[in-house]
């Protein structure tokens, strides 16, 4: 049920970004998209920073439960406002009804559901070691391969895929996955390091990642100044760049941090997601057809979602691998031989002795020291998922100039 929910969710929220994605690109003239694209991006960038803190305040003070029953108001308000204020642009009003691609729907949903299934389930059953992984993973690959022969086939696709035809579609495509494996990977880890390795309740551990909302909305209405007066690459490079130091930040890690250790390399990233996220949003449509946006949107939203659950799902196979290792080879110095743990066996004996006897003394004193152990082999192993991200940032800070060149506001309008 809870797998099933989530996919429906995923569905939801696939469809509602890139309608209010599209929406926006087409109700603002070329010249002023870039503001309305800051304002959209801290919604975006901004809540699933919140949510942690939100999350575990409501879960310390009321039930899980309150996390999913607060939609309701919300998703209603919602809707009243979109029947009352968003119309359709002229071209869809004089529109007839085409024919639905019920096929190419059915492979989409199929695959994106199946491989939805593979990524929330993998870790927990070893991924293809199980037979259900390979099941799905199966499915979803064949799915998606049929999916894209059938749309480039198809006279009237549900998906347009020859968007992809466009370079700098294309290249944010590639950009904004990225993006999203970095955003949601780090949320996804930072506040499991802090309950369970520095015992951080869950509203505090919410507050110390929060500084990323903050960030992206100073950075947000600053580039919404400047993504008409300076190159947007140099935008996005600069964003890669302060991207890319703060997720190094945190392969600084360790159990006696402080939690400004925290909250400084989350506000960097904030500023960083700012800088990212606006002006590659901008460049990734500045040269499509005005028609082809809603579709363009549509795959946008999608790829960084997408990156986001690969994101997670890579996130969490690697670390609890590594700790493995790093448990193993940590290990081989817990022996007699070694001077150090020596040392640290009798102090920890001594001091334990003091409260029983000789015998539980020695027991407890080697529990301690395990505990140690899987401690240091857990920050290892997130140190590692941390080293990872920095590298993919730093994969994306040249990228940016795979981009077609769009001088400024007037330009991007002249392109349509």
């Amino acid at each position: 049920m809870l797998i099933i929910a989530r996919i429906l969710q995923g569905m939801g929220g696939g469809a509602l970004q890139p309608i209010a994605q599209s929406v926006l690109l087409e109700s603002f003239p070329p010249a002023k998209r870039g503001a309305a694209m800051a304002i959209y991006g801290m919604g975006i960038v901004v809540a699933p920073i919140i949510g942690p803190t939100l999350g575990g305040w409501i879960t310390d003070n009321y039930s899980w439960r309150w996390i999913f029953y607060i939609n309701l108001p919300i998703g209603l308000i919602a809707a009243f406002m979109a029947n009352a204020f968003v119309e359709d642009p002229p071209y869809l009003k004089n529109q007839k009804p085409g024919r639905i691609d019920y096929t190419g729907f059915g492979l989409m949903a199929l695959g994106l559901g199946a491989l939805e299934l593979t990524l929330d389930l993998g870790q927990q059953r070893d991924w293809f070691e199980s037979p259900v992984i390979v099941f799905t993973a199966a499915v979803s690959v064949l799915s998606l391969v049929g999916f894209i022969a059938w749309e480039l086939y198809t006279p009237e696709p549900i998906v347009n895929l020859r968007v992809f035809l466009n370079r700098n579609f294309a290249v944010g495509c590639a950009l904004i996955a990225s993006v999203g494996v970095v955003l949601y990977g780090s949320t996804a880890l930072l506040p499991l390091f802090l309950q369970t390795l520095l015992g951080y309740p869950a509203v505090e551990s919410g507050f110390a990642v929060s500084p990323r909302g903050i960030g992206a909305i100073i950075s947000m209405i600053i580039v919404g100044r400047l993504i008409s007066r300076v190159d947007a690459r140099y935008l996005i490079t600069f964003g890669f760049c302060v991207l890319c130091f703060s997720t190094y930040l945190f392969t600084l890690i360790n159990l006696d941090i402080a939690q400004s250790n925290i909250i400084i390399p989350m506000l960097i990233s904030g500023v960083a997601m700012g800088f990212v996220f606006v002006p590659l949003t901008t460049m990734s449509m500045a040269t499509l057809p005005q028609e082809q946006i809603g579709n363009a949107s549509g795959i946008f939203n999608l790829m960084r979602n997408t990156g986001g659950s690969i994101g997670i799902a890579i996130m969490t196979t690697m670390l609890a691998r590594n700790a493995q290792v790093h448990q193993a080879t940590l290990m081989t110095h817990v022996t007699q031989y070694d001077p150090a743990f020596q040392q640290m066996f009798e102090r920890t004996k001594a001091a334990l002795m003091l409260q029983m006897d000789v015998v539980s003394a020695t027991q407890q004193a080697y529990a301690t020291i395990y505990g140690l152990v899987l401690k240091q082999a857990a920050v290892l192993a997130y140190i590692d998922d941390f080293k990872l991200l920095t590298f993919l940032c730093l994969l994306c800070i040249p990228a940016g100039f795979l981009f077609k060149r769009v001088r400024n506001a007037k330009a991007i309008e002249g392109a349509h």
